[in-house]
């Protein structure tokens, strides 16, 4: 199993905590978004999206985090990411679209460098656009974590699964970006909570052989 990724990408860092709770091994191979390796022909190749993660498994490549998660979790069932009711799974799977699409969407290198090059925005004016997005995302998914009864220590009852596995990257970078999470108590306890297990801290950006 080799896994294509980045240390600081949201994306890489859910397939690692899902690859950790798993207890799976895996090959990481870095492909550096800071220094444009995503675009190098050898990586086109692999990926023609030019984005990470990339996971390969099986003879097969798997692309785009969630549906690799997905994979994961069918794949190799122990521990369960997702509740085995259909009901339980689909409100799992909202909650991780929300973590994934509303909160930051599209906030990859091509958006990022069109905001750059194309629009000409300073990085204050690019930080602001962040937070705009953070703010409305956590916004929705706070409301829904506080007032569901499901929601327990962790987005669905009292034990870690997909959806908090996308939620967490997502709050480390609302933290990169100084983001006010104050007015969002529940997704704060529920990260705190993520943040003390084992898999979660070995999945985290700055333990990663190639953090800079």
């Amino acid at each position: 199993m080799k896994l294509y990724g980045y240390f600081r990408s949201s994306a890489s860092y859910r397939v690692r905590i899902a690859l950790a709770m798993k207890g799976l091994d895996y090959q990481q191979a870095s492909v550096h978004l800071a220094k444009g390796r995503q675009y190098e022909p050898e990586f086109s190749k692999i990926n023609p999206q030019n984005l990470v993660p990339v996971l390969e498994h099986d003879g097969q490549r798997l692309y785009q985090s969630l549906a690799i998660i997905d994979y994961l979790d069918d794949k190799f069932p122990q521990p369960a990411l997702q509740p085995k009711d259909l009901p339980g799974r689909n409100r799992v799977r909202s909650l991780a679209l929300i973590s994934a699409c509303e909160i930051h969407p599209l906030n990859n290198t091509r958006v990022l460098a069109y905001l750059t090059e194309t629009l000409k925005l300073t990085d204050e004016q690019k930080s602001a656009w962040y937070r705009h997005w953070v703010t409305v995302g956590f916004t929705a998914l706070e409301k829904r974590l506080a007032t569901e009864k499901q929601t327990g220590q962790f987005s669905h009852g009292d034990t870690p699964g997909f959806a908090d596995i996308v939620l967490v990257p997502q709050v480390a970078n609302a933290n990169r970006f100084k983001v006010d999470l104050d007015p969002f108590p529940t997704i704060r306890r529920i990260n705190d909570s993520c943040l003390a297990l084992e898999p979660f801290k070995k999945a985290m950006p700055q333990n990663q052989p190639d953090a800079e």
